[in-house]
């Protein structure tokens, strides 16, 4: 993979957002069931990073029956496992991958106050990680990088 500073991608939304985690999944190998779909359609309509408690419940009201926060966390993890959605670590969250299965490495602006999270990529920054974590013997580095602060509207105000 050539190495540059910052790379963009048309970003899928909506349903070909969808479509293209539905295809990536299933190209890992998974299957897209019912209730993945609705775990991944709850996560992509979040405004912000939700936690499997958020979208648990999101899926109970949709199908109206209660939905265990236990099979949304599984289901989470293997979104996460197949790049099709991301955790951010310090707000115990989740947030849909912009483009599914293109494997990122992942820095992560974090609003304290209104909770917002940004996702920029720049691999300088995270070269020079993935670097000195070989560097220590270190091998499959993910680099997820969390910076929390306050966003351009919450310092404005």
């Amino acid at each position: 993979m050539g190495s540059h500073a910052h790379h963009h991608h048309h970003e899928p939304s909506g349903t070909s957002l969808v479509d293209a985690a539905r295809d990536a999944l299933i190209e890992a190998g998974e299957q897209w069931t019912e209730m993945r779909g609705e775990v991944y359609d709850a996560l992509a309509v979040q405004p912000r990073p939700a936690s499997a408690y958020d979208i648990a419940e999101h899926v109970s009201k949709a199908r109206g029956k209660r939905v265990a926060a236990n099979s949304v966390y599984r289901i989470l993890d293997l979104f996460v496992a197949s790049n099709l959605a991301r955790r951010v670590e310090s707000a115990n969250a989740y947030v849909v991958n912009p483009h599914p299965g293109c494997r990122h490495d992942c820095i992560f602006l974090i609003c304290d106050s209104c909770g917002q999270a940004t996702h920029i990529d720049d691999d300088r920054l995270t070269g020079a990680l993935v670097d000195a974590a070989h560097g220590a013997g270190f091998a499959d580095i993910r680099p997820v990088v969390e910076l929390r602060g306050q966003c351009a509207s919450c310092s404005d105000s």
